[in-house]
């Protein structure tokens, strides 16, 4: 293989880092450029890319990685800026150039560039074209340049596209030869699919050295959150024996308080109470978000297990709570729902494919995929409280607080879920053969759903969910399982304020 060959085939699936810091700023002089080289090759960089020949001397006596090497001018009657003239031709092969890049766009310049390709190969060095469109490239092509860049894609006229060229890198590909993408390549997921688009090698610029740049961009989304905060929103989340009240700006809580859940639900005088429950916080609020226990269906709310929430049929949730706030800007979810899209988004499922389980009075789940809470076409999804056996007993009426107190009662012990814990944390036998029997039911609802949607994560919240003696056997009987079969649990990282904080979430996107 010639040196040439070996040169190019050395770029293959490799970074190139463009060691150009922003002109005249405090990181351009010769010293820190050369810093930058040292660093891109000991981070596993295959090339650089260095502006001036001083610069290149200076970078190529002190690293051993190639080179391509430009100048840039402005001119007055051109607008071709890299690697213009012969003289800078010269300059950079006396320098040690591996590659020399030119600007090979279809404008008016101070050179052909025909004439600078000749130039360049006849210093011994290898010549890239940096390209804006394909008919550039199959011309370049056509000259005989080493390879072809898509550097002046979006460059040359118009505004600048926030995205790369894809498109334009595939193309160069097909044309056969060294493809090198560049131009606005500037995180690793976009490199990455540079490559997979058919680069050869990737060109990295601002992103890496460009520090002055990589902070505005920081800095821009800094801004831009820091603008966006939101006003706060009343969160409600109504559970079996009692409702938590809050105000809540961005995932904070910034007041709560809880209220017994009692007497008749989801009547005109129970939405007043929960009305007159929050007066002293009118004006301080621009929406409402209710997390509920039982099933939201096109802003109908009705009961999926009446011994846990005794709801109407059909009740307008939405309407009779614009109704009692005097409120435009309403939404109701359920509650498990609720709480798995604030894990999802703010706590233990951040940015995964999970589903949240709720294991308290009752049993509730909520699911996100691929960014997207699921709430089924009837607004069933992630009930898996309510999944039964063959005889028809719902898990939520076995492995439930309440489930655990009723078992508790059909033992002659007292029905109270508090008092089983008491009794498993004094070691009587009752207690451990009635928890871990309710932990190894849910446990085989676990795998049972990790079969059917492979999440990433199961977030496990609740009163009973979060204690540290049910969570250890829910692991032991977990344990026992295959490991393929095996799902990943975590403890939700907001707690009680799974609901209010997730209901609040998807309140502000109305």
């Amino acid at each position: 293989m010639t040196s040439k060959a070996s040169l190019l085939a050395s770029l293959e699936g490799g970074l190139i880092v463009s060691c150009q810091p922003v002109d005249d700023g405090p990181m351009d002089s010769v010293e820190i450029v050369v810093a930058m080289a040292l660093a891109a090759r000991d981070g596993g960089a295959r090339a650089l890319r260095v502006e001036g020949a001083a610069k290149v001397a200076a970078v190529v006596k002190a690293c051993d990685l190639p080179v391509v090497a430009i100048v840039k001018r402005d001119f007055d009657d051109s607008p071709v800026r890299i690697t213009p003239l012969l003289e800078d031709v010269a300059a950079l092969a006396d320098a040690g150039a591996a590659i020399i890049a030119v600007d090979g766009t279809d404008r008016e310049r101070p050179v052909p560039v025909a004439t600078l390709l000749e130039a360049i190969h006849a210093r011994g060095c290898l010549a890239m074209a940096d390209l804006s469109n394909i008919e550039e490239a199959k011309a370049a092509k056509a000259m005989g340049f080493d390879v072809l860049g898509t550097t002046m894609s979006g460059y040359t006229g118009g505004p600048v596209p926030a995205e790369p060229d894809f498109d334009f890198v595939t193309a160069c590909r097909a044309l056969g030869g060294t493809v090198v993408a560049e131009g606005r390549f500037n995180s690793p997921q976009l490199a990455g699919e540079a490559i997979r688009a058919g680069a050869s090698a990737v060109c990295v610029g601002s992103a890496i050295t460009r520090q002055e740049h990589v902070t505005g961009w920081f800095l821009d989304a800094v801004n831009q959150a820091a603008s966006s905060v939101t006003e706060p929103v009343l969160a409600l989340d109504i559970g079996g024996t009692k409702s938590m009240l809050a105000l809540v700006q961005n995932a904070k809580v910034i007041e709560h308080r809880i209220v017994a859940t009692q007497g008749a639900i989801a009547t005109p005088e129970w939405f007043a109470q929960m009305a007159s429950e929050c007066q002293d916080w009118g004006g301080r609020y621009a929406s409402i978000g209710a997390a509920v226990t039982g099933v939201v269906d096109k802003g109908r709310w009705k009961a999926l297990n009446p011994a846990t929430l005794d709801i109407p049929p059909e009740t307008p949730i939405i309407e009779r709570l614009q109704e009692a706030f005097a409120l435009d800007r309403v939404m109701a979810a359920n509650d498990a729902q609720a709480a798995a899209w604030g894990e999802y988004r703010f706590g233990a499922g951040r940015r995964l494919d999970m589903m949240f389980v709720t294991v308290s009075s009752g049993i509730g789940g909520g699911v996100v995929l691929n960014g997207k809470l699921l709430t089924g076409a009837r607004g069933l999804a992630g009930s898996l409280g309510q999944v039964t056996d063959l005889a028809g007993g719902r898990l939520e009426k076995s492995a439930s607080g309440f489930g655990i107190a009723r078992r508790a009662a059909e033992q002659g012990r007292a029905a109270d879920t508090r008092l089983v814990f008491e009794a498993l944390a004094a070691g009587e036998a009752w207690a451990e053969t009635l928890v871990s029997s309710v932990a190894e039911e849910l446990a085989n609802a676990l795998v049972n759903s990790q079969k059917l949607l492979d999440v990433e994560a199961f977030v496990l919240g609740g009163g009973v969910g979060l204690l540290e003696p049910f969570r250890t056997r829910l692991d032991r009987a977990l344990a026992s399982r295959a490991p393929l079969l095996r799902p990943t649990v975590r403890p939700a990282a907001l707690g009680t304020f799974a609901g209010a904080i997730g209901i609040a979430d998807l309140a502000t996107r109305i």
